[in-house]
């Protein structure tokens, strides 16, 4: 008779290569994307704390506008200037908001639109984007 021996056979785990190839794509991609938005991040979190900073240190309209242009020229931003922001007053109180757009182009046909917004409102709401 025969006897029958019970093999065990290792296979190997592990990524194939159009695997890898795809992984590496799908990285590689997220880090285009990331380097292009990062920026505009960084961009409208200074715009946001240089509303704030306008808002504290001044109290007209025009008064805000020129501090939010100053802080605009130490902070490296161009995307919002005095002129454009919305203040209203409220109360005794001024509200400042803003908002706009960025197109980031990706590649071929494609580009990423990028909608900000922001107030300095106790409500929080954030101005509805102008066509």
């Amino acid at each position: 008779m025969k006897q029958i021996r019970n093999h065990s056979f290792n296979r190997q785990g592990g990524i194939s290569l159009i695997g890898l190839i795809l992984t590496l794509g799908v990285l590689v991609f997220m880090a285009m994307l990331a380097t292009k938005v990062v920026p505009t991040v960084v961009e409208f979190s200074s715009i946001k704390k240089a509303i704030r900073s306008a808002k504290q240190s001044a109290k007209t309209v025009r008064e805000i506008q020129d501090a939010f242009d100053k802080q605009s020229e130490v902070g490296y931003f161009d995307a919002v200037r005095g002129k454009d922001l919305s203040i209203v007053k409220n109360g005794e109180d001024m509200d400042v908001s803003f908002s706009y757009t960025k197109t980031i182009h990706l590649f071929g046909p494609a580009s990423l639109l990028l909608e900000y917004a922001d107030t300095t409102a106790k409500t929080g709401k954030a101005p509805k984007m102008q066509e």
